[in-house]
């Protein structure tokens, strides 16, 4: 089985910096980040700081064509997805795996559709709140990234090899569909409510009012769920109250992170997913469509 040596990054926030560290620190490993030739510039200007350390990574363009990508990891915002796709084309071939880090449940499927099934895996992450102001990113370690897939099995022992021996923490959960669908339920309450409110994760799960509408905004996508095939909704509230409680209490949601820098939040991912899947099931999805709409007059 061929091991991965070559990874390309595409995305240098908080969660794709903290992992180009952790690869960074493996000289085993061949890392490189994709960059547009603005942040090329201010990047090698201005080196990442993580966890207090200074990385000078290796960074190419979209046009540099001298290197294969064994594992490509996609770490953008929601808005940046198309053109991330477009951007790593140079550097995929047929035994290119990808995977992706964004939030929601449709970036596979996006990208997917570019490469072909056979190349993207299903991921995403949970843990301890990614921290990045400015150039500084801070981390705790203390994250698992979730994937797999439901056929591609040879993939997945390649990615599995590659974690441990980056030491990187993951689970291979055996539902995958279930559990990307459990983490967006628990998004769409703690990334939205958070925007709203400001709370962080310890004020909203101890707050009864927060609580009663992360129940009616979980109802609402388990019932979505359902209808695409999902097992164990009726888990859903339940797996979103356990899922606050694994945060760091005053720890804040990525959305309320980009609220108070200024940054556009990622609506789309989120209550307006379900508001449109509820639109072709013609089902009604009041909560998501109420409290999204909120977050797009912010």
């Amino acid at each position: 089985m061929k091991k991965i040596r070559n990874i390309l990054i595409c995305g240098l926030g908080a969660i794709g910096g903290y992992y180009a560290s952790v690869i960074e620190n493996h000289s085993s490993f061949n890392l490189k980040i994709l960059v547009d030739k603005v942040r090329l510039n201010k990047y090698q200007a201005e080196p990442r700081i993580i966890n207090g350390k200074i990385y000078n990574f290796d960074y190419i363009t979209p046009d540099y064509d001298n290197f294969k990508a064994d594992l490509i990891i996609i770490a953008t915002k929601s808005s940046g997805l198309e053109n991330a796709i477009k951007n790593i084309k140079n550097f995929v071939d047929n035994s290119t795996i990808i995977l992706s880090f964004l939030n929601g449940i449709s970036s596979e499927k996006r990208i997917a559709k570019y490469y072909g099934e056979d190349k993207v895996l299903y991921s995403f992450l949970l843990g301890h709140t990614f921290f990045r102001s400015d150039k500084n990113i801070t981390h705790d370690g203390q994250a698992t990234i979730y994937f797999g897939h439901p056929q591609l099995n040879q993939k997945i022992e390649q990615v599995k090899n590659c974690f441990e021996e980056l030491n990187i923490s993951y689970n291979i959960p055996t539902d995958i569909l279930n559990s990307m669908w459990n983490k967006f339920c628990f998004n769409c309450c703690a990334n939205q409510i958070s925007a709203i409110t400001r709370m962080t994760f310890g004020e909203m799960i101890n707050s009864k009012k927060c609580k009663e509408l992360i129940k009616n905004i979980c109802n609402e996508v388990s019932i979505i769920a359902k209808k695409e095939g999902i097992q164990d909704t009726d888990k859903f509230f339940e797996n979103t109250l356990n899922s606050f409680k694994l945060m760091i209490p005053d720890g804040k949601t990525s959305m309320l992170q980009d609220i108070e820098a200024g940054i556009k939040p990622e609506t789309d991912i989120f209550g307006k997913t379900i508001v449109s899947m509820g639109g072709k099931y013609s089902i009604s999805t009041p909560y998501n469509k109420v409290i999204s709409d909120i977050i797009e007059l912010l």
